[in-house]
């Protein structure tokens, strides 16, 4: 098997495209899916994010530690690269290795061969900060 070719670092509040693991383990989830950088560091000489979980699905119902980026929130969701109104929860947040195990590059490749597909823009930190607190 190759090994995993690292990507450039990313920035919290950015926004990737990701295999996050199905159970939190050691394995890549089968499908990408949007997640939201938290924090940025590195592992060994390697760089590697904490990501929360984003998902397309029961966007309906919020539970704390979710906030939603949604078509009405405008130029905000315009800046995200989102595809479909997304939540992210707070409350489900692991750290990866920034490596093409772990990560794709972004549909239609926003940001050329890297994984980010946009960000989180500045009008939606309350929310995220809101969420943040009812994940803790």
């Amino acid at each position: 098997m190759a090994r995993p070719r690292a990507f450039a670092s990313a920035s919290p509040g950015d926004i990737v495209w990701r295999r996050f693991p199905e159970v939190l383990a050691a394995l890549p989830g089968p499908k990408p899916r949007p997640a939201l950088v938290i924090a940025c560091g590195e592992v060994g000489a390697s760089p590697a994010v904490e990501v929360a979980y984003g998902t397309s699905r029961k966007i309906e119902r919020l539970h704390p530690g979710e906030f939603l980026v949604g078509t009405e929130d405008g130029e905000a969701w315009t800046l995200s690269g989102l595809s479909y109104p997304t939540k992210f929860d707070l409350s489900r947040r692991i750290e990866l290795p920034f490596d093409d195990r772990w990560f794709a590059v972004a549909p239609g490749a926003p940001f050329g061969q890297h994984p980010k597909m946009g960000l989180l823009h500045p009008v939606l930190m309350r929310r995220a900060s809101a969420a943040y607190r009812a994940a803790r």
